[in-house]
């Protein structure tokens, strides 16, 4: 049974900056690909944030979060990590880490290609 648990969110301030984790288990961590995605308030649909592929040369971004969050994984810890700096209101969200079913995993912005999700981080950004 493969397992995502997450850590590291909680309230932070606009412009401030927070880092998530996501602990894997339960499959060989090193082969596959992890992303990570996000869903705002009032109902609005999950969308993709970040991806990282399989030995963590490749990542890719939302257009909207370039340049402030980066992705990174540490594959003898079974960890990947969003680092989310200047963060503003509108990155308030539940965030969400996932494992890409194929292998190896190159990474993917679809949400149909990720078959383990982590439990959700709730991340609140205050004006």
């Amino acid at each position: 049974q493969v397992q995502l648990v997450e850590s590291g969110g909680g309230l932070v301030q606009a412009g401030g900056s927070l880092r998530l984790s996501c602990a894997a288990s339960g499959r060989t961590f090193s082969n596959y690909a992890m992303g990570w995605f996000r869903q705002a308030p009032a109902g609005k649909e999950r969308e993709f944030v970040a991806t990282i592929n399989w030995n963590g040369r490749a990542t890719y971004f939302a257009e909207f979060v370039k340049g402030r969050f980066t992705i990174s994984r540490d594959n003898a810890k079974n960890t990947v990590y969003l680092q989310m700096n200047s963060l503003k209101p509108e990155d308030t969200a539940v965030y969400y880490c996932a494992l890409e079913r194929a292998y190896p995993g190159l990474g993917s912005k679809q949400e149909g290609s990720y078959d383990t999700w982590g439990q959700g981080n709730q991340v609140p950004v205050s004006s």
